[in-house]
């Protein structure tokens, strides 16, 4: 289940006890023509404890002490003492007048000077002192770490209880809260405890995080939302360049960059914890771009900081998203070392930034304590785990949480887990999460056995017509040992049961020892893609488009198995090797895969030709993903929507005679993608496939360059090429894509509002085919191969409604070929931060 479905149950469950602070306050700050101010500076008067106005001039402000004035303040402005005659303030409107005298406390109108600007020369002593604050002074550290992540619906009124689609749990509605940050009513449906012990070596760049115990409401063993939650909040350091949030980098407001970025303005200083310190308001300089509005307090001697307050910008380009607000703070270990204790986010999901809008808050609050120095473990203490689980981390008994919990939760909190455990047993409820579970799987939920993928239900393509398929897997629990998955499927033109079968069993957890085969028989289009799979049930999008920018009859009969064995002897580190046996043959009385057994000669001009290709092949295949994160323990684990490079070298043997076996070869393939997020300019994908046949194949065995006749953008295919346009037995491929996640748009005027993002790339081929191999070709295709580099590039406009991307392509060269697409556009659908 992907990230914003798992939001989306969110949403649908969001299911007047109101625990009240001393002083609550929220407004709007205006100036004199009634216009809103953003990025005002409202603090309770006598305290440090302040937010800043959103770009409409919003703010809510609270606090558990009682407080009797707010002061507001901003760069233009006089400043404004606003007496509070309650303890709970709805609705304030706050007037300020410009400043009217030279002497006014006021340095700084609409963007701030990056000279002579007292706040950016603190802000460079920062940037020299950040790699020496905290646990950067120390070769080693070690501390406890205690995290809690809780979801809640938000902006609960009267009409939403009453919605039938609560009936029968409205006792959940007891739970209503007031968030301390916005002001809005908001019900827990989500809570989850986790307790680390973490250890750190500076010099080797190691970090090695040991759970010690995970609570989960509701939810007790789905490692799905586990990992989910874990992703969603990554961790950060507020001292990098850019900050990555929902796969987006922001710039950090302590960027070396941020001067481009932000306004900043030293606007006051006081002491905190008998510390010196100096307050820096920050706000964005154009809007659209990811930034964040907010302040920070930061000390005079060692410019650590001390505290630090900021929300994403209302205009940011992101999705789904309505806000993210953090708060960070720090200890005074001793006079130099400054640590983080408490780090708490706030994120506001809603299908709309509306202020009214009701959504979904995810907060994180994450605490350390007990820290020690300079104790020394050796390199392979760090070792990451291959496949651990400890079943009894998620079983530790309410003595474990009362001693380990770093704070208490409070009623609401306690609440949660009897309110989720309790829901779990309601017949709506049960119905609702399954309903979003098959949308986010594909998978339709039986006892032990699951239906689908219901999105593979129907295709379409010229040899069978329209096409139905059904299919299913076993299914226990995501951490189970083995599976087994079939379907069948049904062409209504060429009247032909299809079938497939495979099965998994993980013989060694700890090393992911697995052995697994099957058995094929279909239609396919081979050469959809170079690097070889021996994935039994896999089926390409090119064979059942719905609908084709041309005609396409180049379709095979493929009857395959296989029988393979894999292990992980490291994290990421996959080798496998396997056998395999596959039939092929023509789907199509318009399309051959004939070869020569004898080439012609003057006596037999002939020769003797073969349709049918049967081989037996070998192979061994290394992998290696660094950084990827995947989701369970079982045989099969889904991936985590997080960017990794991703090596792969195949070397693939075909076996001669065996089993009847027609060809001898030796084939090498390697695939190398790098993602690289550059900072504010967006994030660029590299692809590199190369591979090269030594030996004598047909056409079925070939290395076809992957066209793209579908109206549907598909990840490494040549969108301007058809299907067998390019054949090769020796070729290197390279693609690059980049996307600037909307900042070019962002500084048209007339074009911020609409949220586009957009794509660039580039795509090239080289390929030859030795004179053995054209010799034996029968089938009447021209082998045309790439000797000239081919080259396309493309254009995209992406998060058009949110959900829609539309890319343009354009050949480069080999413009006078049959058939030849010029220009392509092709579009996608998904759903995206």
């Amino acid at each position: 289940m992907n990230k914003l479905t798992l939001l989306l149950l969110y949403i649908v469950f969001a299911f007047a006890n109101v625990v009240t602070a001393q002083t609550k306050v929220s407004g709007v700050v205006l100036d004199k023509s009634n216009q809103p101010i953003p990025f005002a500076n409202v603090v309770f008067k006598g305290s440090n404890i302040g937010i800043v106005s959103n770009e409409d001039g919003r703010f809510y402000l609270e606090s558990p002490n009682t407080y009797t004035a707010l002061i507001v303040t901003s760069a233009g402005f006089s400043d404004k003492e606003v007496p509070l005659e309650k303890a709970v303030n709805y609705n304030f409107k706050i007037v300020l007048g410009e400043a009217e005298a030279l002497n006014e406390v006021v340095i700084y109108t609409g963007k701030t000077s990056k000279k002579n600007n007292p706040a950016l020369d603190i802000l460079r002593k920062i940037w020299e002192r950040k790699r020496k604050n905290g646990l950067y002074l120390f070769n080693q550290y070690q501390m406890q770490k205690y995290e809690k992540v809780e979801f809640d619906m938000n902006t609960i009124d009267s009409a939403f209880m009453k919605n039938k689609l609560f009936k029968g749990m409205e006792f959940i509605f007891n739970h209503v809260d007031t968030s301390d940050v916005t002001g809005k009513t908001y019900l827990p449906i989500f809570i989850n405890e986790s307790v680390y012990d973490v250890y750190g070596d500076n010099k080797l760049k190691k970090v090695k995080e040991n759970l010690t115990g995970n609570k989960m409401s509701g939810f007790n063993g789905n490692q799905q939302i586990l990992s989910f939650v874990k992703d969603l909040y990554s961790d950060y350091n507020i001292y990098d360049n850019h900050l990555k949030f929902f796969d987006k980098s922001f710039t950090s407001p302590l960027s070396r960059t941020g001067i481009d970025v932000y306004n900043y303005v030293l606007k006051d200083s006081a002491y905190i914890d008998k510390k010196w310190c100096y307050n820096i308001v920050f706000y964005p300089r154009r809007k659209n771009e990811l930034t964040f509005k907010g302040d920070f307090w930061v000390n005079d001697t060692t410019f650590a900081i001390k505290k630090i307050n900021m929300g994403v910008t209302k205009s940011a380009n992101i999705n789904w998203v309505k806000d993210i607000y953090i708060e960070q703070e720090f200890e005074v270990e001793n006079d130099s070392v400054f640590l983080l204790t408490r780090d708490y986010m706030m994120s506001d999901f809603a299908l709309n930034k509306k202020e009214k809008s009701k959504g979904v808050y995810g907060k994180r609050t994450t605490l350390y304590r007990n820290h020690k120095f300079n104790i020394q473990k050796p390199e392979k203490f760090y070792k990451e785990e291959v496949n651990f689980i400890d079943n009894a981390v998620y079983e530790r008994p309410p003595e474990f949480w009362e001693e380990n919990r770093f704070e208490k939760l409070n009623k609401d909190e306690q609440g949660i887990y009897k309110m989720l455990d309790t829901l779990q047993t309601v017949k709506r409820f049960k119905q609702l999460y399954n309903l979003v579970s098959i949308l986010g799987s594909g998978y339709i939920e039986f006892k032990n056995f699951d239906y689908g993928p219901i999105f593979s239900t129907f295709g379409y393509n010229e040899v069978e017509g329209i096409r139905l398929r059904v299919g299913g897997r076993t299914y226990f629990g995501p951490n189970d040992p083995w599976r087994i998955q079939a379907y069948t499927a049904y062409g209504f033109d060429d009247n032909k049961f299809k079938y497939g079968v495979s099965g998994k069993w993980m013989l060694d957890k700890k090393n992911r020892l697995i052995i697994s085969g099957g058995n094929r028989r279909d239609i396919e289009q081979i050469g959809a893609s170079l690097t070889t799979t021996n994935d039994v049930l896999g089926r390409s999008f090119a064979s059942s488009a719905l609908f084709t920018t041309g005609s396409n009859g180049k379709l095979t009969n493929i009857n395959l198995s296989n029988i393979s064995i894999e292990m992980e002897p490291k994290k990421n580190f996959i080798v496998s090797a396997g056998l395999s046996y596959r039939t092929l043959e023509s789907a199509s009385k318009t399309f051959s895969l004939d070869y020569y057994t004898t080439l012609p000669t003057p006596e037999n001009p002939a020769g003797v030709v073969e349709s049918m290709v049967k081989q037996s092949e070998a192979n061994i295949q290394f992998e290696f993903m660094p950084n990827r994160k995947t989701i369970g323990y079982g045989v099969e684990r889904d991936l985590v929507d997080s960017p990794y490079s991703h090596f792969f070298v195949n070397f693939s043997y075909g076996l001669k005679g065996v089993f009847d076996s027609d060809f001898a070869y030796e084939k090498i393939q390697v695939f190398y993608r790098q993602p690289i997020i550059i900072g504010p300019l967006g994030r660029t994908n590299i692809t590199v496939e190369t591979g090269k046949t030594f030996g004598t194949i047909p056409l079925g065995l070939m290395s076809v360059i992957p066209g793209n006749q579908t109206y549907f953008t598909i990840e490494n295919t040549f969108s301007n090429l058809n299907f067998y346009e390019f054949v090769t037995d020796q070729y290197t491929t390279l693609q690059w894509n980049h996307d600037f996640g909307g900042r070019l748009f962002a500084r048209i005027p007339f074009m911020r509002k609409l949220n586009w993002r957009e794509f660039i790339g580039i795509r090239a081929v080289h390929g030859t085919i030795s004179d053995a191999n054209r010799a034996i070709n029968a089938s009447g295709l021209p082998y045309n191969a790439p000797e000239k580099v081919y080259w396309e590039y493309n254009a995209g406009i992406g998060n058009i409604f949110k959900v829609f991307r539309l890319d343009f392509s354009w050949r480069g060269n080999y413009l006078d070929m049959p058939d030849a697409h010029k220009f392509a556009i092709k579009g996608s659908f998904g759903f995206y931060f």
